[in-house]
């Protein structure tokens, strides 16, 4: 086995499988290391029952919380990371997302990036990841330089009768922007067949545009000069005498353990696992792990004010894939409320087999004992919804490695903004006109507020900037301690924003790889 290449990225998500693609056409000797395999294709995938009750596809890992109770993270170790199991929502960050933020309760600080600096990256992003929406119809969107490279995911029937109660509400619902090989002209010759396990199910055709699909796989398969290894879990990063540079990457490959070289060292891990990465390389040249002499790896975790709630129906709501609405009114706040609130977004359907893991707690016995039956004429009957609101930075929401085990303590704030934006969604639902088919006399919307396992949208333990007393990667995303290692995903973030993650994440692997090829060509 080879063990010296030019760069060797760790991890093969959005962030990882993104820049793995964009610098594959270089030449360089590049080695992908992703500690999962590749997601079996099997019946499974579209099981409401291994996805959500028994989580066939998350990790068997325990990590600690900030009760000391251990919980099962659900977070997958697959080719493709946890794009794997997204819901493919792809949306740029607001431009204000960008500046200083007043929140009800604390700021959200500025990034020293501005959106212009991403913003072709963000094109760039939505092409290779097949993103289908329309400009124009978000009233909080930022300026885009080109429309999206294929038209938006159409609503079904029930799901426009949705939106246009909503629109005659006087709000504005616009298209989510999803990432899918969906051709509604000809669905003949289409790989989506719009199926109602969308959204956190792997996708048994391959239809969702995810890291494996749209990036590993396509540069892989063409490109001799990369190198994939999967079962290959990375232990530590080894520093020369200096502590300047990383020497070595050790790494568990079936079982067995490898020392890789390389000029350049990319971590991808996620937030959290890259952060542990770092935090488990410890030695006496950074004693409390790499790239840590600010002390900020691993804290300032965010993950989202998360809440699925559920709208019951009198009818069946027949749409079948019913991911396409999204609102953004209350991102900004309202009149009397001028703070940032977030967005709201459809789920995908809510299936008989996940109510008993996706039930409120106080409700989850009692779901447990009806029959599967009326299960599921109960989610036949529903619309899925998700809110989320902007968790600000916090140093003490951090990620740690404490006698070798993995802690995530994470306290919610900016609680109000979310409280008010549930609020303010449940009275619009129950508004609706009372022809809309969701709408029932008793206005029962259950909701779960997602606990700490709940970590899709983790970001912020690595954060960037110019000062390396405030930051731990520069603005290029090379770490301020070492001078050939680099972290490219969601660690990055010094603020959340309300939107999802993943393609910010994406763009800026795009970006951090036109720097990379700058340096690889010298």
């Amino acid at each position: 086995m080879t063990n010296h290449y030019d760069i060797i990225i760790i991890g093969t998500g959005a962030g990882g499988g993104t820049l793995a693609h964009r610098l594959a056409p270089t030449g360089k000797k590049i080695l992908v290391l992703e500690r999962g395999d590749f997601l079996p294709r099997e019946k499974a995938n579209w099981s409401a029952l291994e996805v959500y009750q028994k989580e066939r596809y998350h990790t068997d890992e325990h990590w600690i919380g900030n009760d000391g109770k251990t919980f099962r993270p659900q977070t997958g170790y697959w080719v493709g990371g946890n794009t794997k199991l997204y819901g493919a929502a792809l949306i740029r960050l607001r431009e204000r997302d960008f500046t200083k933020v007043i929140h009800k309760s604390g700021i959200s600080p500025a990034w020293e990036l501005t959106y212009r600096d991403f913003e072709s990256y963000y094109t760039q992003a939505e092409k290779m990841y097949d993103v289908h929406g329309k400009r124009g119809s978000d009233p909080t969107e930022p300026p885009a330089s080109q429309e999206y490279p294929y038209p938006p995911v159409s609503h079904e029937p029930d799901m426009q009768e949705i939106a246009d109660s909503i629109r005659h509400l006087g709000y504005y619902p616009f298209h989510l922007p999803l990432g899918l090989k969906l051709n509604e002209k000809d669905r003949t010759k289409s790989p989506c067949i719009r199926c109602d396990t969308f959204d956190g199910y792997p996708c048994l055709v391959g239809a969702k545009a995810d890291a494996e699909v749209n990036a590993i796989r396509p540069a892989w398969e063409q490109y001799d000069n990369l190198t994939l290894l999967t079962q290959a879990k990375v232990l530590r990063l080894l520093t020369s005498a200096s502590g300047r540079e990383i020497t070595g990457v050790e790494t568990e490959v079936n079982g067995e353990h490898h020392i890789f070289q390389s000029d350049i060292v990319v971590v991808a891990c996620g937030a959290i696992n890259s952060a542990v990465l770092l935090l488990r390389s410890a030695n006496d040249k950074h004693p409390n792990g790499l790239a840590n002499s600010s002390d900020l790896v691993g804290r300032n975790f965010m993950k989202h004010l998360a809440t699925a709630l559920v709208a019951l129906h009198v009818e069946v709501n027949h749409a079948s894939f019913q991911k396409t609405i999204a609102v953004n009114d209350f991102y900004w706040g309202e009149p009397d409320f001028p703070y940032p609130m977030g967005m709201v977004q459809n789920t995908g359907n809510v299936l008989a087999d996940m109510l008993p893991a996706e039930a409120p707690p106080l409700m989850a016995p009692f779901v447990k004992l009806i029959p599967k039956f009326e299960r599921h004429l109960i989610a036949e009957r529903t619309t899925g919804w998700w809110l989320q609101t902007e968790d600000l930075p916090d140093p003490n929401n951090r990620v740690q490695v404490i006698d070798g085990k993995v802690h995530l303590n994470y306290t919610p704030n900016n609680t109000e903004a979310g409280d008010r934006l549930i609020h303010r969604w449940t009275s619009i639902l129950k508004a609706l006109e009372r022809k809309a088919m969701h709408v029932i006399p008793f206005s029962i919307y259950p909701r779960n507020q997602m606990p700490v396992q709940a970590v899709a949208h983790q970001c912020g333990t690595c954060r960037f900037g110019s000062d390396p007393k405030n930051s731990v990667l520069d603005l290029n995303c090379r770490t301020h301690d070492l001078d050939n290692l680099y972290v490219v995903d969601g660690s990055f973030f010094p603020s959340n924003s309300g939107v999802n993650p993943t393609l910010t994440i994406m763009a800026n692997a795009l970006r951090v790889g036109d720097r990379l090829l700058e340096r690889l060509k010298t």
